[in-house]
């Protein structure tokens, strides 16, 4: 546990839900732990009690990437940990491949079709999903041309890295083969009964288009997904399909909103364990972006920098191709905050690159 970690309370200290089982965190509310195959290797998703238009079953929170490895433990727990009810909704917090992958999948009940039921999302989250899904823009932020060329502007050089991200154009559809055709809409402060209890909507901005948090005051409960992760800081970048974006000034201000539910708050991450602490973590957040900032500050009034150049700064270790796109994507944001602030101007070199210097 690092310096920061310690200044958190981990509610369930070391413990874990067993593959392909759940643990209850809250009356109603249960914990699963799916693995994923990248060096961020597992997601948390949530199980919850619920009476939906006079039937008994479950809601889903988020689904993990299609693999079937996931498949199976969810068979596991189809069969043998939801006491005979089926799965009523499945929620999706956002449209990221381990949270959208086996939406549609487990929405339709599995290998066995169980069930056939409605997908709930913010309207910006599920359209981003199908298009991604679909193949539109030649694949996504992690692979294609489309992505080769908006990390190419930004400095990434290395031949063989951009063809390795070419490569990469059917990366999305991969991990998230379907999306269902209709959803349910989620919208900020909708009030969501699950069960007996409500779940109130929080949108969030920066990591991705139109996140959906849900906070359940009788529970002091937060599933806060992406937004605030207990041991690591939300992935934040700009990527090729909003090349001119702001997502890191829009990521501190969404913290604004979970920074205004109770100190005490249990907070269940989607990677991590859940916690209390929650107005400390975003502190913390929050101090990292400040650090991070001052650094590339200082860096581009040594000399023009561009996004490449930033990365060594702020991941002091090797990253894989996986890493090095989002860590891309990340010191363009923290550039892009500083430039939109005038701070910097950004301007494209004779090599095509985009470097950033001082006023």
């Amino acid at each position: 546990m690092n310096a920061l970690e310690s200044q958190l309370e981990y509610c369930f200290a070391d413990t874990l839900p067993d593959a392909g089982g759940k643990l209850e965190v809250a009356p109603g509310v249960f914990w699963i732990r799916m693995p994923l195959p990248f060096a961020l290797d597992h997601i948390n998703l949530w199980l919850l009690r619920d009476t939906l238009d006079g039937r008994d079953g479950w809601t889903v929170v988020d689904s993990g990437i299609a693999s079937d490895e996931i498949r199976a433990n969810w068979e596991r727990i189809f069969d043998q940990e939801l006491d005979g009810l089926p799965v009523l909704r499945v929620i999706c917090t956002h449209f990221h491949p381990d949270h959208l992958g086996l939406a549609d999948w487990i929405a339709q009940g599995g290998a066995k079709a169980r069930w056939q039921v409605r997908l709930w999302m913010t309207l910006g989250e599920y359209t981003m999903g199908r298009l991604m899904a679909s193949g539109a823009g030649n694949g996504s932020s992690a692979g294609g041309d489309a992505a080769a060329d908006h990390f190419a502007r930004h400095g990434l050089l290395a031949s063989d890295d951009l063809a390795k991200i070419r490569e990469r154009a059917g990366y999305f559809t991969k991990l998230v083969p379907s999306v269902p055709a209709q959803f349910r809409r989620l919208r900020e402060g909708d009030e969501v009964l699950i069960g007996a209890r409500s779940w109130r909507v929080i949108t969030g901005y920066g990591h991705s288009t139109e996140h959906c948090a849900l906070f359940c005051e009788a529970l002091n409960l937060l599933i806060s997904g992406d937004m605030v992760l207990p041991r690591i800081s939300t992935n934040v970048s700009v990527f090729d399909i909003e090349p001119e974006g702001n997502p890191l000034a829009l990521y501190l201000t969404s913290l604004d909103r979970y920074e205004a539910l109770p100190a005490d708050t249990m907070t269940l991450p989607s990677h991590g364990k859940p916690f209390r602490g929650l107005h400390t973590r975003i502190g913390q957040l929050r101090d990292h972006h400040v650090a991070r900032l001052q650094e590339v500050r200082d860096a581009c009034h040594a000399t023009p920098r561009s996004a490449a150049d930033i990365v060594p700064l702020m991941f002091k270790r090797q990253l894989d191709l996986h890493q090095m796109t989002f860590a891309m994507g990340e010191a363009l944001a923290h550039l892009h905050l500083l430039w939109y602030a005038g701070e910097l101007v950004r301007r494209r070199d004779e090599d095509g690159v985009y470097r950033f210097a001082p006023v």
